[in-house]
């Protein structure tokens, strides 16, 4: 059974700083598109962003320009640098893959085939 396991969440002042990384052994980048998602209790899940097989990645307006998502260094892992953090970017983040090449459908309904169990930001 597959399942991305992220890392590198964790605590951190508003306008500051954290990098969210994602290991997902045989999902390739060039077959499964990986997304980024967040979740606070109550609310819906949000998506942060994406990268297709193509390499080429979507971020979310409310995260534009401080959010980058990027392939890791290691083979199979998705990265999420995220900088000028504000309260707001406080919930769980997920990773996830799902074999497609219409990467942005997926990720606009949510629907991806491997999720992984989050880490948790917390902005103050």
């Amino acid at each position: 059974h597959v399942q991305p396991v992220e890392s590198g969440g964790g605590s951190v002042q508003a306008g500051g700083s954290l990098r969210l990384s994602c290991a997902a052994p045989g999902l390739s980048g060039s077959i499964y598109c990986m997304g980024w998602f967040r979740q606070t209790p109550g609310k819906e899940r949000e998506g942060v962003g994406y990268i297709n097989t193509g390499g080429i990645t979507t971020h979310a307006d409310s995260v534009k320009g401080r959010f980058t998502i990027s392939r890791g260094n290691a083979k199979d892992t998705l990265d999420l640098q995220m900088n000028s953090l504000k309260p707001e970017d406080t919930a769980m983040y997920y990773c996830a893959a799902v074999r497609t090449n219409h990467c942005g459908w997926h990720f606009q309904s949510g629907v991806f085939d491997y999720w992984g169990q989050g880490t948790q930001v917390t902005v103050s």
